[in-house]
C-alpha cells in the first residue's frame, strides 16, 4: 500500500483525476486502479484520469485514460485541464506551454484565471450528411475526427416516434442521450473502434450540445474534441462562422476557432474554463 497525491480538475464540467509522476515517485497505476479511481461510488470519481510525467523536449508528457481504465485517444478538455495544472503549479510566470500526448506535440495558452486554450491538429477523416440506422429510423449524421472520432447529429432530425414525421424533439434537453448514444456508438458503420456521439441544437448562432462518450459509456457534461467536431460540422452544413460558441449541458460556454481555406482546416483551437476543484491523498 502506498499513499499518493492527486488533483481533481474540471473542464466545463468534464472532470478528471490528475496524478503527477514527478511528485509521486514510482507511481504505477493498473487498469483496475484507474477504473476504481474514476468510480463515482467507490473512488474519487471522474470521467477520466490524467497522468503527467517529465518530458525532455516539452513542458510535460500527458497520458489520458478513460474511466474504463484503458488509455484513450485525444481528450480536449483533459488537455486543457493538464495545461491549467501546469500553469497553476509549474509555469505560473508563463502563458504558453507545450506537451506530448501519444507521440504528438501539442500546445496551449492561458487566457485568464480560469480560461485555457488548447490547439488541436487539423481534423482527420471527415464525412458529412450520410445516413445511419438507429432508434428505428434513418438519421442524418456527420463524422469528424478531431483526434478522437465523433458522430454529430442534429437533435431536431430525430423523431420520438419513427411512424410520425412530426414528432421531432422540441428541445435537446429531453433527448434520450444515453439510449441513443449507446446504440449509435456500436453501429457497424463505426466499427471496429466505435464512436463518440454528439447531439446538437443550433439556436441564435450558438451550438447547444450533449455528448455520449465511449470509454465512459455514458453522457458527460462536456467534451472538448466533440465540441470541436460539432463546430466544424456546423460550419460545413449550416454556415456558422468561427469562432463558434458551444454551450454545454451545465451552460458553460466554450469557443472553437479555426481557419478554412481551399478545403483545408488549420489553426484549430478550443477555449473554455478549466479549474482545480480539490486535491488530496489516496491509498493504493
Amino acid at each position: 500500500m502506498k499513499k499518493i497525491s492527486f488533483k481533481k480538475y474540471s473542464g466545463a464540467g468534464n472532470d478528471f483525476v490528475l496524478f503527477d509522476q514527478r511528485t509521486n515517485d514510482g507511481i504505477l497505476l493498473t487498469t483496475e486502479d484507474i477504473r476504481k479511481l474514476c468510480d463515482r461510488h467507490f473512488g474519487i470519481g471522474a470521467d477520466g484520469l490524467l497522468l503527467i510525467s517529465e518530458s525532455e523536449n516539452a513542458d510535460f508528457n500527458m497520458k489520458y485514460f478513460n474511466a474504463d481504465g484503458n488509455e484513450g485517444s485525444l481528450c480536449g478538455n483533459g488537455s486543457r485541464c493538464a495545461l491549467q495544472y501546469h500553469f497553476n503549479h509549474f509555469g505560473q510566470e508563463s502563458e504558453r506551454a507545450v506537451f506530448y500526448n501519444k507521440g504528438d506535440i501539442y500546445s496551449g495558452e492561458k487566457r485568464s484565471d480560469h480560461q485555457v486554450s488548447f490547439f488541436l491538429k487539423p481534423p482527420g477523416k471527415m464525412k458529412f450528411n450520410f445516413k445511419v440506422k438507429a432508434f428505428g429510423q434513418m438519421l442524418n449524421c456527420s463524422f469528424v475526427d478531431t483526434g478522437s472520432p465523433h458522430c454529430i447529429i442534429n437533435a431536431r432530425d430525430i423523431l420520438r416516434d419513427p411512424r410520425d414525421n412530426f414528432s421531432s424533439y422540441s428541445t435537446i434537453n429531453n433527448l434520450p442521450v444515453l439510449e441513443l448514444g449507446k446504440e449509435i456508438r456500436y453501429l457497424k458503420d463505426f466499427a471496429p473502434d466505435g464512436v463518440n456521439v454528439n447531439f446538437i441544437d443550433i439556436r441564435n448562432d450558438k451550438i447547444f450540445i450533449r455528448t455520449y462518450e465511449r470509454g465512459v459509456e455514458n453522457e458527460t457534461l462536456a467534451c472538448g474534441t466533440g465540441s470541436t467536431a460539432a463546430a466544424i460540422m456546423a460550419f460545413k452544413n449550416y454556415g456558422l462562422k468561427p469562432p463558434v460558441e458551444i454551450v454545454t449541458v451545465r451552460n458553460f460556454s466554450m469557443k472553437i476557432n479555426f481557419m478554412y481555406k481551399d478545403g483545408v482546416f488549420s489553426d484549430v483551437s478550443l477555449t473554455g474554463p478549466a479549474e482545480e476543484i480539490f486535491s488530496g491523498n489516496i491509498i493504493l
